[in-house]
């Protein structure tokens, strides 16, 4: 069988991501695989929940330990269609996830490259292996259509 690629994975989150539009959220989603298997999947619930926590990666975090039974998840992969906020890149690096793979950049609240470096910063103690730029373009179309649209109403 052949090995499923970053972007395969990011489709998936990508669909999570359209799910937010059904409840007016900024369409991010982010899947969790640990040994090639998806073992959570979420996307934005702010506006859903009125609780500005949800974000995706906070959900599928809370998923996947529920999962694993256990607070870290060391072998774990997360997928998510924008660059992590401070908040989730703090919560990444405090479950111990091995590598991260986002679509677009946030040049606004990046906290792995654009803004700030929290997932490998150097006083850390968790270094998180970065891949940027999958999907990026389907992943900007979606949340500028969404701005475009909520700025037209």
């Amino acid at each position: 069988m052949a090995k499923k690629t970053d972007e395969y994975y990011m489709n998936i989150a990508l669909n999570e991501a359209r799910k937010a539009l059904d409840n007016d959220d900024v369409p991010i989603g982010a899947i969790i695989l640990y040994d090639g298997k998806i073992i959570a999947r979420a996307y934005n619930q702010v506006e859903k929940v009125k609780n500005s926590l949800a974000h995706a990666e906070i959900i599928a975090l809370n998923k996947a330990i529920k999962k694993v039974g256990y607070k870290h998840l060391l072998d774990c992969e997360i997928f998510t269609t924008l660059e992590p906020c401070p908040m989730c890149a703090g919560a990444l690096v405090l479950a111990r996830i091995k590598r991260l793979v986002y679509a677009a950049k946030d040049p606004k609240s990046g906290a792995v490259n654009s803004v700030f470096n929290i997932t490998n910063h150097p006083k850390l103690n968790h270094k998180v292996e970065i891949t940027s730029g999958v999907l990026s373009k389907e992943s900007s179309e979606l949340i500028t259509e969404f701005f475009q649209f909520i700025r037209n109403q």
